[in-house]
Protein backbone atom coordinates (compact mmCIF):
# COMPACT_ATOMS: atom_id res chain seq x y z
CA UNK A 1 0.00 0.00 0.00
CA UNK A 2 1.17 3.48 -0.43
CA UNK A 3 0.32 6.68 0.55
CA UNK A 4 1.52 10.61 -0.30
CA UNK A 5 0.29 12.17 2.88
CA UNK A 6 0.37 15.94 2.17
CA UNK A 7 -0.15 18.47 4.79
CA UNK A 8 -2.63 20.88 3.48
CA UNK A 9 -4.02 24.56 5.07
CA UNK A 10 -7.44 23.22 2.99
CA UNK A 11 -8.52 20.43 0.46
CA UNK A 12 -11.67 19.60 -1.75
CA UNK A 13 -12.36 16.90 -4.26
CA UNK A 14 -14.89 17.09 -6.62
CA UNK A 15 -16.50 14.90 -9.12
CA UNK A 16 -18.62 16.32 -12.08
CA UNK A 17 -17.93 20.25 -10.74
CA UNK A 18 -19.74 18.91 -7.41
CA UNK A 19 -17.28 19.01 -3.66
CA UNK A 20 -17.94 15.44 -2.73
CA UNK A 21 -15.08 16.30 0.27
CA UNK A 22 -13.34 19.17 1.96
CA UNK A 23 -11.45 19.81 4.65
CA UNK A 24 -9.55 22.68 6.28
CA UNK A 25 -6.53 22.07 8.57
CA UNK A 26 -5.49 18.68 8.14
CA UNK A 27 -3.38 15.96 5.58
CA UNK A 28 -4.67 15.41 1.84
CA UNK A 29 -4.09 11.29 2.34
CA UNK A 30 -3.59 10.02 -1.79
CA UNK A 31 -4.17 6.23 -1.47
CA UNK A 32 -2.79 3.53 -3.52
CA UNK A 33 -3.77 -0.52 -2.82
CA UNK A 34 -1.13 -3.02 -4.23
CA UNK A 35 -2.17 -6.38 -4.92
CA UNK A 36 -1.65 -8.69 -2.14
CA UNK A 37 -2.42 -5.53 0.39
CA UNK A 38 -3.74 -6.84 3.70
CA UNK A 39 -4.15 -6.03 7.29
CA UNK A 40 -0.88 -5.25 8.33
CA UNK A 41 -0.89 -2.57 5.42
CA UNK A 42 -3.47 -1.19 6.33
CA UNK A 43 -2.73 -0.73 9.73
CA UNK A 44 0.84 0.60 8.74
CA UNK A 45 -0.76 3.64 6.59
CA UNK A 46 -3.23 4.24 9.51
CA UNK A 47 -0.52 4.16 12.63
CA UNK A 48 1.38 6.92 10.42
CA UNK A 49 -1.88 9.54 9.16
CA UNK A 50 -2.79 9.07 12.67
CA UNK A 51 0.97 9.27 14.29
CA UNK A 52 2.96 11.20 12.01
CA UNK A 53 4.36 14.34 14.25
CA UNK A 54 4.90 16.45 10.65
CA UNK A 55 2.89 19.57 11.84
CA UNK A 56 4.41 22.95 13.82
CA UNK A 57 4.05 23.58 17.73
CA UNK A 58 4.37 26.88 19.15
CA UNK A 59 8.23 26.86 18.56
CA UNK A 60 7.28 26.18 14.98
CA UNK A 61 8.94 22.45 15.18
CA UNK A 62 7.50 19.69 13.81
CA UNK A 63 5.72 18.33 16.52
CA UNK A 64 2.36 17.47 16.48
CA UNK A 65 0.52 14.80 15.07
CA UNK A 66 -2.86 15.12 13.40
CA UNK A 67 -4.67 13.97 16.77
CA UNK A 68 -2.80 16.77 18.49
CA UNK A 69 -3.65 19.75 16.47
CA UNK A 70 -7.28 18.68 15.98
CA UNK A 71 -6.82 18.56 11.85
CA UNK A 72 -9.39 16.28 9.70
CA UNK A 73 -8.44 13.64 6.52
CA UNK A 74 -9.14 13.77 3.24
CA UNK A 75 -8.66 10.51 1.74
CA UNK A 76 -8.46 10.10 -1.76
CA UNK A 77 -8.06 6.34 -3.66
CA UNK A 78 -5.37 6.96 -6.34
CA UNK A 79 -3.83 3.50 -8.14
CA UNK A 80 -1.79 5.52 -10.21
CA UNK A 81 0.84 5.36 -7.44
CA UNK A 82 1.29 1.73 -8.41
CA UNK A 83 1.80 2.94 -11.76
CA UNK A 84 5.09 0.99 -13.40
CA UNK A 85 7.00 3.71 -15.46
CA UNK A 86 10.43 1.93 -15.47
CA UNK A 87 9.41 0.80 -19.14
CA UNK A 88 8.67 2.31 -22.69
CA UNK A 89 6.37 5.39 -21.82
CA UNK A 90 3.46 4.30 -20.69
CA UNK A 91 3.21 3.21 -17.44
CA UNK A 92 1.59 -0.10 -16.61
CA UNK A 93 -0.77 -1.09 -13.47
CA UNK A 94 -0.12 -4.80 -13.00
CA UNK A 95 1.26 -4.16 -9.59
CA UNK A 96 -2.44 -2.54 -8.69
CA UNK A 97 -5.17 -4.35 -6.62
CA UNK A 98 -8.42 -4.71 -8.45
CA UNK A 99 -11.06 -2.48 -7.80
CA UNK A 100 -12.95 -4.90 -5.60
CA UNK A 101 -10.07 -5.52 -3.24
CA UNK A 102 -8.66 -1.64 -3.55
CA UNK A 103 -12.26 -0.79 -2.13
CA UNK A 104 -12.70 -2.78 0.49
CA UNK A 105 -9.16 -1.35 1.79
CA UNK A 106 -9.95 2.22 1.46
CA UNK A 107 -13.36 2.17 2.75
CA UNK A 108 -11.67 0.55 5.75
CA UNK A 109 -8.68 2.90 6.22
CA UNK A 110 -11.74 5.87 6.36
CA UNK A 111 -13.65 3.52 8.65
CA UNK A 112 -10.44 2.82 11.00
CA UNK A 113 -9.24 6.96 10.64
CA UNK A 114 -12.94 7.61 12.37
CA UNK A 115 -12.90 4.93 14.72
CA UNK A 116 -9.90 6.88 15.70
CA UNK A 117 -12.18 10.02 16.30
CA UNK A 118 -10.61 11.76 13.29
CA UNK A 119 -12.84 14.14 11.04
CA UNK A 120 -12.69 11.81 7.60
CA UNK A 121 -13.56 13.30 4.49
CA UNK A 122 -13.06 10.88 0.93
CA UNK A 123 -13.49 11.08 -2.27
CA UNK A 124 -15.86 8.94 -4.47
CA UNK A 125 -14.15 6.06 -5.22
CA UNK A 126 -13.52 4.79 -8.93
CA UNK A 127 -14.76 8.52 -9.73
CA UNK A 128 -12.77 10.94 -12.26
CA UNK A 129 -12.09 12.91 -9.58
CA UNK A 130 -10.45 17.05 -9.22
CA UNK A 131 -8.15 17.48 -5.93
CA UNK A 132 -7.56 21.19 -4.91
CA UNK A 133 -5.45 21.88 -2.50
CA UNK A 134 -3.41 24.27 -0.01
CA UNK A 135 -0.17 22.41 0.44
CA UNK A 136 0.95 24.11 4.08
CA UNK A 137 5.23 24.14 3.96
CA UNK A 138 5.04 22.60 1.47
CA UNK A 139 5.03 19.36 3.21
CA UNK A 140 4.65 16.31 1.78
CA UNK A 141 5.87 12.42 2.46
CA UNK A 142 5.67 9.36 0.91
CA UNK A 143 4.53 6.16 2.32
CA UNK A 144 5.19 2.64 1.18
CA UNK A 145 3.72 -0.18 3.41
CA UNK A 146 6.30 -2.54 2.52
CA UNK A 147 9.77 -0.54 2.78
CA UNK A 148 8.82 -0.40 6.17
CA UNK A 149 11.69 -1.48 8.60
Amino acid sequence: MKAVLQRVTRATVAVNGRVVGRIDAGLLVLLGVAKGDGERDLLYIIEKVQTLRIFGDQSGKMNLALCDMGGAVLLVSQFTLLGDTTKGRRPGFDLAATPEEARTLYEEAATRLRAAGLRVETGLFGAHMQVELLNDGPVTFLLDSRRES
